[in-house]
């Protein structure tokens, strides 16, 4: 006999207003995402991302890097993706108004820069 154990659990919603904003879809990179105990590979709503896909759809998000104080960050993940199983596909917002209390991480000066149509509200 085969048991199949479902978890309901609410969305993290990280929009302050959920009516005003825009995301973009994208194709997350599975690469150099840890597994966690349960040996998924999540990548948490709220992560900043980038890598180039704005400008190449083709290009796989990743997590936002900075270097020599200039951020690649381009988006905001709108909810949770799996990619235990390779790359998923995902919303990246690129325009609305983010709840910063919500976010695994907070932003830094660089990726505040960088994302000039996203702003953040406590």
């Amino acid at each position: 006999m085969k048991f199949t154990e479902t978890i309901y659990t609410n969305k993290r919603e990280i929009l302050k207003f959920p009516d005003h904003y825009v995301n973009l879809a994208v194709t997350v990179d599975d690469a150099d995402v840890p597994a966690n105990s349960e040996g998924r590979k999540v990548v948490p709503a709220g992560t900043i991302i980038g890598g180039g896909f704005l400008s190449d759809p083709a290009v796989r998000a990743v997590k936002a890097t900075t270097l020599d104080g200039v951020s690649n960050a381009e988006g905001i993940l709108l909810d949770d993706v799996d990619v235990t199983h390779g790359p998923a596909s995902g919303a990246a917002i690129i325009h609305g108004f983010i709840d910063e209390n919500k976010l695994p991480a907070a932003p830094t000066t660089e990726e505040r820069a960088a994302l000039k149509q996203v702003t953040f509200l406590k």
